[in-house]
């Protein structure tokens, strides 16, 4: 077995709910400095501290113990040093599997020191023991916690956090306040349904008020809520969450308790319970919607149906997938005109007069698309069959410059990731030598080590894709060949077919329409699979045909 001192020993420390009274002295400060100082006592300079506050040990699932057992499979760790025994989980069977099985396999040294546990010392006949009784306390808390939630939510004291409306009375925290500003914005929600507004349209109506989303909203409070904290524009709103605040009982002064529930306490995953195991309680707090307004609005949704699919346009359209906005990068979405649903046609996802930000619509009919690049395709069939050497040279050019580029881009892209992982290190051994030393203070330390950290596994995900790429680079040689017998395959039919679309085409850049009255033009690039775009010598004269009615556009292509 190597040194214990070549690598590193991972400090890990964990804290949960599970710990019940336990909690000053399982502090995560308090396993921290205990470790580090048994660390200490055996000469561990290069230790590395990973921490899970506010993960059960029921189930291994929690980010800082992932991120220890990938650097234990990648080799970079030696030691793994706990409190005790019931820090690393509180599942004894798989507590067992990395005592015995994993860490052994691994060549790590686990110390577990308030147990006396040390795998150099060899086997622990009691730590099977010890494992055990940690799992049948987490089991008798979570006995204990449920049997509590249960009576709490059986007496009417609401379970949930308050919705978007409302608050905790500051003066008792089982008890809902009306926000008054939130209040506001449901009650104009509720309004808006009644009126005869749709989803969509009520939320693009909050977004061009500039109403914060609830989470950005309570973000703005200071409050901490669970749920999606990455929304980029913090007032465009789903008309899923107008759908979801239409629905809520609660703005009816109810209190609904019991609408999910866990399996078990390993499982902490919440499923939806069965409204006849709802407890309602009515009319707890303040209301916010009349209850007459609030059913009114569940009989609308109630009948408002989604209109059937007509036959002749329920499918998608072949080129759904492929088509990205040239400006912005965005999709281009299908749709149907109605009530002239003859006319199909594709516009930018990220349309500014759809709530996005791109300027224009890249509008371009479907029907003058199949048109564009079944003549396109075409074009290098003709070139194909008259001159067969020269199209494969025009191939072999441009994959050696695919190649090329390729290679380059990478190899530089993966000498910056580890110069920077590089960096990073050194950073990182310099900080902690600052905190052992005093002149770094816990909170400040915490801080930064996690950025290096996070930054470390993000540069490594980086080399390793990098890598990967590099290392199927020069697949592409035989990719002419594969690109010239889908052009062969598509000679011997006599229409466009998805099949052969994905086979042939990664991506069609459209551009917007420029130009007016008889000079409209437009730009369509098509980026062929394997071999981007390609300038064809035989290519006839651009393609004029009818964007609209009465409205001629030519179509510029490559």
């Amino acid at each position: 077995m190597q040194s214990d001192n070549l690598g590193i020993t991972a400090i890990y420390c964990r804290l949960s709910r599970d710990d019940g009274t336990e909690s000053e002295s399982n502090s995560i400060g308090n396993q921290k400095k205990l470790l580090l100082q048994k660390a200490k006592e055996l000469k561990f300079t290069n230790t590395k501290c990973y921490v899970d506050d506010g993960y059960t040990g029921t189930n291994f699932n929690r980010p800082g113990f992932q991120a220890m057992l990938e650097d234990i499979e990648m080799g970079y760790v030696t030691t793994v040093m706990v409190k005790d025994l019931s820090r690393l989980g509180r599942d004894y069977v798989s507590v067992g599997h990395y005592t015995d099985n994993f860490f052994p396999e691994h060549n790590i040294r686990f110390i577990a020191v308030n147990d006396m546990v040390d795998s150099n010392d060899g086997d622990n006949e009691i730590a099977p023991f010890k494992n055990i009784m940690n799992e049948m306390y987490a089991r008798d808390i979570s006995r204990k916690v449920r049997c509590s939630h249960r009576i709490r939510g059986n007496l009417g004291e609401p379970l949930s956090q308050p919705p978007y409306g409302y608050m905790k009375d500051p003066q008792n925290k089982k008890k809902w306040v009306v926000d008054p500003e939130a209040a506001e914005v449901v009650k104009s929600i509720f309004m808006m349904c009644i009126e005869g507004k749709g989803n969509e349209t009520i939320a693009r109506i909050l977004q061009e008020k500039k109403v914060l989303v609830p989470m950005a909203y309570w973000q703005s409070k200071g409050l901490n809520k669970g749920g999606k904290k990455t929304q980029p524009d913090p007032y465009k709103w789903c008309k899923s969450t107008i759908q979801k605040i239409l629905a809520q009982q609660e703005y009816c002064g109810d209190v609904i308790n019991f609408k999910t529930y866990s399996k078990n306490f390993k499982n902490k995953k919440r499923l939806l319970n069965p409204e006849e195991n709802w407890k309602i309680f009515k009319n707890v707090h303040e209301p916010i919607i009349e209850r007459d307004t609030f059913e009114t609005v569940q009989k609308m949704n109630a009948k408002a149906k989604r209109r059937a699919p007509n036959p002749k346009y329920a499918e998608k359209n072949m080129f759904c997938g492929l088509l990205y906005c040239a400006d912005c990068g965005s999709p281009l979405w299908f749709n149907v005109n109605h009530p002239n649903t003859d006319i199909k046609y594709f516009m930018c996802s990220n349309y500014k007069g759809r709530r996005g930000t791109c300027e224009g619509t890249h509008y371009v009919r479907a029907d003058s698309l199949e048109h564009i690049v079944m003549l396109e395709l075409r074009n290098l069939a003709s070139f194909l069959v008259e001159d067969e050497e020269a199209f494969a040279e025009i191939l072999e050019v441009k994959t050696n410059k695919i190649i090329m580029e390729q290679r380059k881009f990478l190899e530089s892209s993966i000498d910056k990731a580890t110069a920077r992982t590089k960096e990073v290190a050194i950073m990182y051994e310099k900080l902690f030598e600052k905190h052992i030393n005093g002149i770094v203070k816990e909170e400040s330390f915490m801080q930064l080590s996690q950025k290096y950290e996070t930054e470390r596994d993000e540069l490594k995900v980086k080399i390793k894709k990098y890598e990967e790429e590099l290392s199927e680079i020069e697949n592409l040689r035989t990719s002419k060949e594969q690109f010239t017998m889908a052009i062969r395959k598509f000679m011997q039919m006599a229409t466009l077919t998805p099949a052969l679309l994905k086979e042939l085409i990664e991506k069609i850049e459209v551009h917007s329409i420029e130009g007016k009255g008889k000079n409209k033009t437009q730009k369509i690039i098509i980026h062929y699979r394997f071999i981007g775009v390609i300038e064809n010598p035989v290519k006839e004269e651009n393609i004029v045909l009818e964007a609209r009615q009465g409205v001629a556009v030519e179509y510029l292509t490559a």
